[in-house]
């Protein structure tokens, strides 16, 4: 039987469903190109760092009231077309019962690593029931987005399982490379299990009123493209499987994978977020030129003259035109010491360029 959003979903109540961001991620012609900033909510907003202070980053996630405050901020001050769920991708960890922490100035890192197929037997399934705070923060969001969508997200499995092996941040990935190698059976089937957390955790988030879905694979442009379809694609497949049901817009990023686009998009993306590391017409083009994209503005722009950010603004525009829909974004998130104001201004630079679809 499939799943059906309840009827006072925003998309099915019709709040969101004609947003510019919806109609964009579903291929229909705007009339205002959509867009938001990943990391949008919190980083740079001194507001954000005032309900903050004394807080930790997970407990602040935790709070239901707190995470929809800093989720609605960037919406209030920038006019963005969509909010981005103030979370982190190992939240649904420490709600399945892992010791996970986040480091100031490190990063997360977990009470134990995760590197033996007794570790991955002995990893505890999410219990919905833990998803109680996600739900109520993503109520209180969506109350008052009203007719702009919500964004949920979570972490793809390649990346939070990279978290689990390393046990705190390391770029190179040399635990992971190794179980990787080594031991494939375990790394499968510890792949599997962030599989189905993730999927537990995007669900909740889309039942309680998310009007699209976004998977971000941080560190899967480590990987060659025969390891990613051999070890890493099979999995994010069955988490866009396991939410195809309910019928909201699912979009797949990942840093550096200029050369994984067609894989992002075969493991059933509807939109496909670019990484700077490619132009949005070449990534249409490796795409068929019939993808919906997303991105993607250098976030080291944000500090430029103002003469010169304006100028990539338009150009990644201009660029976004290759495709039948195009969602202004970064090609990564917001660095924290960017000026709001610059964030302002490139949205109303943004909404102030023509859509393909609407010029004359």
């Amino acid at each position: 039987m499939t799943f059906q959003l309840p009827d006072n979903h925003p998309l099915v109540a019709g709040n969101t469903a004609d947003s510019a961001l919806i109609r964009a991620y579903t291929g229909r012609p705007v009339t205002r190109r959509p867009v938001w900033f990943m990391r949008q909510a919190g980083r740079s907003l001194p507001e954000y760092r005032k309900v903050r202070e004394g807080i930790s980053m997970l407990d602040s996630c935790l709070k239901p009231e707190l995470a929809a405050e800093i989720t609605c901020q960037p919406v209030r001050r920038h006019d963005v077309d969509a909010g981005i769920f103030f979370s982190d991708i190992v939240v649904p960890l420490k709600l399945a019962g892992i010791e996970v922490e986040i480091v100031p100035g490190v990063g997360p890192v977990m009470g134990k690593a995760i590197r033996t197929a007794a570790d991955v037997a002995a990893l505890p399934e999410l219990d919905p029931a833990a998803l109680a705070p996600i739900r109520e923060a993503v109520g209180i969001v969506v109350a008052e987005l009203g007719d702009t969508p919500l964004i949920g997200f979570a972490g793809a499995p390649f990346t939070l399982a990279s978290y689990l092996v390393e046990g705190r941040p390391n770029r190179e990935l040399p635990a992971t490379r190794a179980m990787l190698a080594a031991d494939p059976h375990t790394f499968n089937q510890l792949l599997a299990w962030v599989a189905r957390l993730t999927t537990t955790f995007l669900r909740a988030q889309a039942e309680a009123g998310a009007s699209a879905l976004q998977l971000f694979d941080s560190w899967v442009g480590r990987l060659s493209v025969a390891e990613y379809e051999t070890a890493v694609q099979p999995h994010s497949t069955a988490v866009f499987a396991g939410i195809a049901d309910l019928g909201v817009p699912r979009v797949h990023f990942g840093t550096a994978t200029k050369d994984l686009l067609p894989n992002l998009l075969a493991a059933g993306a509807d939109v496909v977020g670019v990484a700077t590391d490619i132009t949005l017409s070449q990534a249409s083009a490796l795409l068929g030129g019939n993808v919906v994209l997303q991105g993607n503005l250098d976030p080291a722009m944000l500090s430029a003259k103002w003469s010169e950010l304006a100028c990539e603004v338009r150009q990644v525009c201009a660029q976004g035109e290759a495709a039948p829909g195009h969602v202004f974004n970064l090609g990564h998130g917001v660095p924290p010491d960017t000026d709001p104001e610059v964030l302002t201004r490139v949205v109303e630079l943004v909404h102030s360029i023509p859509p393909k679809a609407v010029k004359e």
